[in-house]
């Protein structure tokens, strides 16, 4: 059975930032040797929150599904759109006039998941617009594509209690843990009777997929309370778990049909942030708010730590520590838990238009409720004049494929703990 730590290490790769490391700081000279260092940890922390307006979800290591209520960001909803493609080309079903189609699923392998493991009402349609594959073509969290009007969802089976944690059984084994959607027979039919009456539609995928432009799984949870729900981690990338089954008896003898969907099918995550009204909606409008709290959010938000002071140290110095703690706003247990590390990156230069990687990765520390990042490098090549001030972005670590969400505490917070960077330096 999977979890959500095997979700982590699956996921490593899909860090959050947008281009390749600085390497920055790899220039300085002897940092453990501390020899009448000065320590200081009395800079100003200016806080606060940002929007991303474009994070690509096309082709990511998991699709998010579900939705929930948070009661600091609003509700989160997230719909996946998918290409399915053939086991095999020119199936042959067999005798039309002998075949009881039992059932009809997608299937879909859990990897984790984010939230409360309430029931959702899950939504399936058929795409009238196709997917491109192409790297040249980007999908968004914000993209849609066109569908058909018609849920192929069998009635009365689309609200499900979602089970990411226990072994689902299937034909009478258990498998790691899946949704399964049970889809209307008659949609299956129109599969069969396309074969038999136009068998060229299965000659080949390009054929398939342009008869069949695949599918949009959403939910539909308009009576959501705060706290309730979840977004759901699903693993669409050649897992031939993640399938779409026609399960029928041609002639008695019970037969199964697959249509996969593995790493050649293009996907993308589509995410409804709803955030008005929000504590984050106010912050984004009056960024001093962030003085008291603020926040990152998966997909949307990320946290801004400007330090002004860092102009003022001396360029003959050379950094032997610099820690950076940002203490959080979490209480052990609560479903809302943040995520084991964020990332950090800068604009080198103010008229950069991307933020680069600093190549930090903030880890979190359940027993103290921080995450403690060491940017001795970033500040030293800011020292050395490679780089300009323009503020630490951090974010979490699986910015594109997940739901995390963290709120930092403040330097004005009524909180106990506050950020602080504490650095340690010698002059030469």
């Amino acid at each position: 059975m999977k979890t959500l730590s095997a979700l982590l290490l699956m996921l490593l790769v899909a860090a959050a930032c947008t281009k390749k490391d600085s390497g920055l700081g790899q220039e300085i000279i002897d940092p453990d040797a501390i020899l009448n260092g000065i320590t200081t940890d009395t800079f100003e922390l200016i806080t606060y929150s940002i929007l991303e307006d474009s994070t690509e979800t096309k082709n990511a290591s998991n699709v998010l599904l579900g939705s929930y209520v948070d009661p600091k960001f609003g509700k989160v909803e997230a719909s996946v759109y998918t290409e399915l493609r053939l086991p095999g080309l020119n199936p042959n079903f067999g005798d039309a006039s002998l075949i009881v189609v039992d059932s009809f699923v997608l299937a879909m392998e859990y990897v984790g998941f984010y939230g409360d493991l309430s029931p959702q009402t899950f939504e399936v349609y058929q795409l009238t617009d196709s997917l491109q594959n192409s790297s040249e073509v980007k999908y968004y969290q914000f993209s849609t594509l066109n569908t058909g009007s018609t849920n192929w969802v069998a009635n009365g089976q689309g609200t499900i209690t979602p089970d990411p944690i226990n072994d689902a059984v299937v034909a009478g084994a258990e498998v790691d843990p899946q949704l399964r959607i049970h889809l209307d027979t008659n949609r299956a039919w129109d599969f069969i009777n396309q074969s038999t009456a136009n068998p060229a539609t299965f000659a080949t995928n390009a054929a398939f997929q342009e008869y069949f432009k695949g599918l949009k799984i959403a939910v539909n949870n308009p009576n959501q309370n705060t706290g309730q729900g979840a977004i759901l981690y699903l693993d669409l990338n050649n897992n031939p778990a993640s399938k779409m089954t026609i399960y029928f008896r041609l002639d008695g003898v019970k037969k199964t049909y697959d249509f996969t969907i593995n790493s050649n099918c293009a996907d993308f995550t589509h995410i409804d942030h709803a955030q008005a009204n929000t504590p984050v909606a106010a912050i984004l409008a009056d960024s001093t708010l962030g003085q008291k709290a603020f926040y990152a959010q998966a997909n949307k938000v990320r946290a801004m730590v400007k330090i002004p002071g860092l102009d003022q140290l001396p360029d003959n110095i050379i950094i032997h520590r610099a820690d950076l703690s940002l203490p959080v706003q979490f209480q052990t247990g609560y479903r809302y838990k943040p995520g084991s590390r964020i990332t950090a990156a800068s604009k080198l230069a103010s008229t950069d238009v991307f933020y680069t990687s600093l190549g930090i990765a903030g880890l979190y520390s359940d027993t103290k409720k921080q995450y403690d990042l060491d940017i001795r490098a970033y500040l030293q090549s800011l020292v050395n004049g490679k780089l300009e001030n323009n503020g630490i972005v951090v974010s979490p670590l699986f910015f594109r494929n997940s739901a995390e969400r963290i709120v930092f505490n403040g330097v004005e917070t009524n909180n106990k703990k506050k950020p602080k960077l504490v650095v340690t330096y010698t002059t030469y």
